[in-house]
């Protein structure tokens, strides 16, 4: 199961900041089923006994520092406590999914229907093409305001954060799920009408009016279909796993 995964997204293809991979538990177990997150919560590894899961793949880690101790400090370590006690182990692919060809950017563009969906901001491991990004052009050119309000709809958001809606059309579109302020520049050199991320800070937003729509879906939301990825990966290489997606929402944000 582990090896099926990284074959998709090659570790190598991680940030050097990152922890993607196994987080708990033994490699060599036999899985019994597969819980399918975003993120790890007690309720997602709740849900994983209930359901007679002995794995947790979730896009986020779980153990992102360094733990000094496994206490009930924390809901981190509570939730290695738990994983340990009832034999699950937890497995992370982080940016390597997000770097990876057809992964989480991928994913994201497929939800917004783009054409030609392809890496921008590539990077090459070894042998192992991915990148940080991911551009596309939607299927006909849309206001500001008519392109926000598909982000709004297709991706379940209260709200979007935008700049100065753009004057002229929106053709080309650049991803990039999560905190993906780091792009920005690249996507305007690209020739992008449009940016979507998951979040970006204040300042970042600043000296852009009229050179592209800067739009922030919240970082839940960027990533939420990410799970779809995992279902795809284990149905087509890992015969006869059963698999779950979580029924829990585990964004910690509320907009009230």
């Amino acid at each position: 199961m582990v090896y099926a995964l990284e074959r998709f997204a090659p570790l190598p293809l991680q940030e050097s900041y990152d922890n993607a991979g196994l987080q708990v538990g033994l490699t060599e177990t036999e899985v019994s089923g597969a819980l399918l997150c975003l993120d790890v919560t007690e309720k997602v590894i709740d849900e994983a006994i209930a359901l007679g899961c002995n794995l947790v793949i979730s896009h986020h880690p779980l153990v992102f520092r360094p733990l000094k101790r496994v206490s009930d400090a924390n809901f981190v370590q509570r939730c290695v406590v738990k994983a340990i006690k009832n034999d699950i182990a937890i497995v992370s692919m982080h940016t390597n999914l997000d770097n990876a060809l057809n992964g989480v950017n991928f994913k994201i563009a497929e939800k917004m229907e783009l054409a030609n969906a392809r890496l921008f901001a590539e990077k090459t491991v070894g042998d192992i093409q991915g990148g940080s990004g991911v551009m596309g052009e939607l299927q006909t050119p849309m206001a500001a305001a008519d392109f926000i309000r598909m982000l709004k709809e297709t991706f379940d958001v209260k709200c979007v954060k935008a700049n100065e809606l753009l004057k002229r059309d929106i053709l080309r579109v650049a991803v990039c799920g999560g905190a993906g302020a780091f792009l920005l520049s690249e996507a305007v050199a690209k020739g992008a009408d449009a940016f979507v991320t998951g979040e970006m800070h204040y300042h970042e937003f600043f000296d852009h009016e009229q050179e592209i729509q800067i739009c922030v879906i919240g970082h839940y939301e960027s990533e939420q279909y990410t799970k779809e990825i995992f279902k795809s990966i284990i149905e087509e290489r890992c015969e006869g796993v059963r698999c779950y997606m979580t029924s829990i929402n585990t964004n910690p944000i509320n907009y009230l």
